[in-house]
């Protein structure tokens, strides 16, 4: 009871359905936290504090009178700054959207509030969900609790260093390309992107439509079970929301993983992307843990990370282009430069790019249907440690594989969760991949690594009153020196051609990445039959 702030979610629940904890001093507790190591951290753009407090009264009175709604009544979130709520400002952390005041709550804001869960604020993001951390933008990139030169992870930034911190019990972020489980890794939490259609994303700011993911961040895989119960469900508000039944996630954390069949994509972290020597060394031991529990763990083999990354970098750069046009073409300089760096160069895609690698997108999903068919869960390795905040290279995301994207383009569930901490203290993060719509699995298994390991007992060391560390952003300038005089000719031109109005900077945004974006594209063509069709879906709305 000393440190309400670090409760979970199940352990404040239990106490304030006793009424051995009132939420009124749930949310005291969160508050008095929040203004004492936010100064640090940045998670937080709009904190909802005298909101916050009449919430909790609320709540007070309603369990008082025995109106008791469930394990999410009372207990205090924070939202990544892309889900809308009504008469809240909703800035996507972008200068764009510095006013932007919604009429109505997200589907998921709206769920979580009928649950009786107390709104903390807005918490920091990526622009609009994507990009790195900018220094450029209207306020500046959250802090990783860890080691606060350090990186979140992104795009739910400020989500994951909420949480670690103690800043909030539980965030709600998205998943476009990583963007739950990134930070869940670099912060040392849990983060669960759900199956694409189990939770609604109606009044989130999209990035991608074929890829985005909502879903929950909080400290313990039980935890995120309880979130996930209030956000799931089929919302017709949603055009990609799927009619599935929904279990009770709680309910089967405790069944172990003995006689379980895990395949282990160790490629991804030995040849596809190999990863930092602790997180090598965690993963085998993560493998051991798996082994002593009773599951059956072998290699497996995907694609190769890098034809995920291609289908899912072409589609989404694409929509988000699409998106954010009209800005685009009207105000450029209104972006930040890493906003800029990633999705200008998208004019360069054309028709036939798109449906490539949509029909190649199909194609990746129906190769992983033999894996699911064997094993119950895929294990895979997440990130770690976090690279300083000052290390980030826009042109990275053009160059690099991603251990998160494979799943993103299969669409099932994926679990990032804390498999140990780096020589240098920094959380290192594992990832549990399931089969559609089979998160109970997923959860599960994670809940038995959890039990069986001392890393969800860990906690960043904050230091009250401390200065925030100077970060000097460099390197990161646009460097077009790459891109050769044909490629050059031809960026421009499409650029033009799109109605963009570009200045020499931003210009040089673009040619520094369209060599890779081009490469991108080039690859994507495989021969196909006239008929193999593209992963889009069309259903008639109800």
């Amino acid at each position: 009871m000393t440190d309400l702030h670090f409760l979970t979610v199940a352990e404040a629940a239990k106490l304030i359905k006793a009424r051995k904890l009132s939420p009124v001093e749930l949310i005291k507790a969160c508050l008095e936290r929040i203004h004492a190591f936010d100064p640090q951290l940045n998670a937080y753009i709009t904190l909802t504090a005298e909101s916050a407090r009449r919430e909790a009264k609320r709540a007070e009175r309603e369990i008082a009178r025995g109106d008791y709604r469930g394990a999410l009544h009372g207990i205090p979130f924070g939202l990544k700054d892309i889900y809308n709520t009504k008469g809240i400002l909703t800035s996507g952390h972008s200068k764009i959207c510095i006013d932007n005041i919604p009429k109505e709550d997200a589907a998921a804001t709206r769920r979580l509030r009928e649950a009786g869960a107390v709104l903390l604020g807005k918490l920091a993001t990526h622009e609009f969900a994507h990009g790195g951390p900018s220094f450029d933008l209207p306020w500046p990139p959250a802090r990783n609790p860890w080691h606060l030169e350090h990186f979140t992870g992104g795009s739910s930034s400020g989500s994951g260093a909420a949480v670690a911190a103690g800043l909030a019990p539980f965030a709600l972020g998205s998943d476009t390309g990583g963007s739950i489980r990134g930070p869940a890794s670099h912060c040392g939490i849990v983060g669960l992107m759900p199956t694409y259609g189990l939770v609604s994303r109606a009044g989130v700011m999209p990035n991608s439509f074929t890829f985005d993911h909502c879903g929950p961040m909080t400290r313990t895989v039980e935890d995120c079970a309880i979130v996930l119960q209030a956000l799931a469900g089929y919302d017709p508000a949603d055009a990609g929301s799927i009619r599935a039944r929904v279990p009770n996630y709680r309910s089967g954390l405790k069944r172990g993983v003995k006689g379980l069949k895990i395949g282990a994509l160790r490629h991804f972290w030995e040849q596809d992307l190999p990863a930092h020597e602790d997180l090598r060394a965690a993963m085998e031991e993560a493998i051991a843990v798996f082994r002593k529990l009773g599951a059956k763990v072998e290699d497996c083999r995907q694609r190769p990370m890098m034809d995920s990354l291609d289908v899912k970098v072409v589609i989404a750069e694409a929509e988000l282009f699409s998106i954010h046009y009209p800005e685009l073409a009207a105000r450029p300089g209104d972006f930040g430069r890493d906003f800029l760096g990633r999705v200008l160069p998208a004019c360069l895609f054309q028709a036939a790019d798109y449906v490539a690698a949509s029909r190649e997108h199909r194609r990746i999903m129906a190769e992983t249907r033999p894996l699911y068919a064997k094993y119950d869960v895929l294990l895979t390795a997440g990130f770690g440690p976090a690279p300083r905040l000052d290390a980030h290279r826009t042109r990275n995301f053009w160059q690099r594989s991603n251990v998160f994207t494979p799943s993103n383009v299969a669409a099932g569930p994926a679990l990032e969760l804390c498999n140990g901490f780096s020589k240098s203290g920094l959380p290192l993060g594992m990832q549990l991949i399931g089969r559609p719509f089979d998160e109970a699995t997923v959860l599960r298994t994670g809940y038995a690594y959890e039990q069986a390991t001392p890393w969800r007992g860990r906690r960043p060391q904050l230091v009250a009153g401390a200065p925030q560390p100077a970060i000097t952003p460099r390197g990161n300038e646009p460097d077009a020196s790459e891109c050769d005089a044909a490629t050059r000719a031809y960026a421009l031109d499409c650029a033009a051609r799109a109605g963009l109005r570009l200045n020499e900077r931003q210009q040089a945004m673009l040619l520094e990445s369209a060599p890779y974006a081009l490469a991108m594209a080039k690859r994507l063509p495989r021969e196909r039959s006239r008929f193999e069709e593209p992963a889009l879906v069309f259903r008639f709305p109800d």
